[in-house]
């Protein structure tokens, strides 16, 4: 159970990580006040009416802008992470030498196990002191 907690929370930081870092653009095409198209990654289709004069239908007569117009909106993403580690002040050296020194000390064991009294046999029981006596621990 706590390795799948582990496993979804670095699912979910990686792809916070992602979308905070990536960029999109939505663009949308709008015909009057309805919106016609609109795309996230490809240009939006258009209705084919910024093409034409304008005419009474749009609006005013005098206006010589079309019914049609496009919205672009721009997320941008984070582009100041810091990738990599050149420099290193001296308490950060001191950090991850300890570190790793300490990390593959973890792993180094003794050669075999010892057991001092693996030659020798117990004492043969010839009465049973607690029985004989009524002394038990609890």
């Amino acid at each position: 159970m706590k390795s799948f907690f582990h496993k979804m929370l670095s699912v979910t930081l990686a792809t916070l990580v992602l979308f905070t870092t990536m960029s999109f653009t939505v663009d949308m095409h709008y015909c009057g006040d309805a919106l016609v198209d609109f795309s996230l990654f490809d240009n939006v289709k258009t209705c084919g009416m910024e093409k034409q004069l304008p005419t009474k239908a749009c609006g005013t007569e005098l206006t010589e802008k079309t019914c049609c117009s496009e919205l672009q909106i721009v997320m941008e993403g984070q582009d100041d992470l810091k990738l990599t580690f050149d420099t290193l002040n001296l308490e950060q050296q001191v950090f991850v030498a300890s570190f790793f020194y300490s990390y593959i000390n973890l792993f180094e064991g003794l050669d075999e196990n010892i057991i001092p009294f693996k030659h020798y046999n117990p004492p043969f029981l010839i009465r049973d002191i607690q029985k004989l006596h009524e002394t038990y621990l609890i």
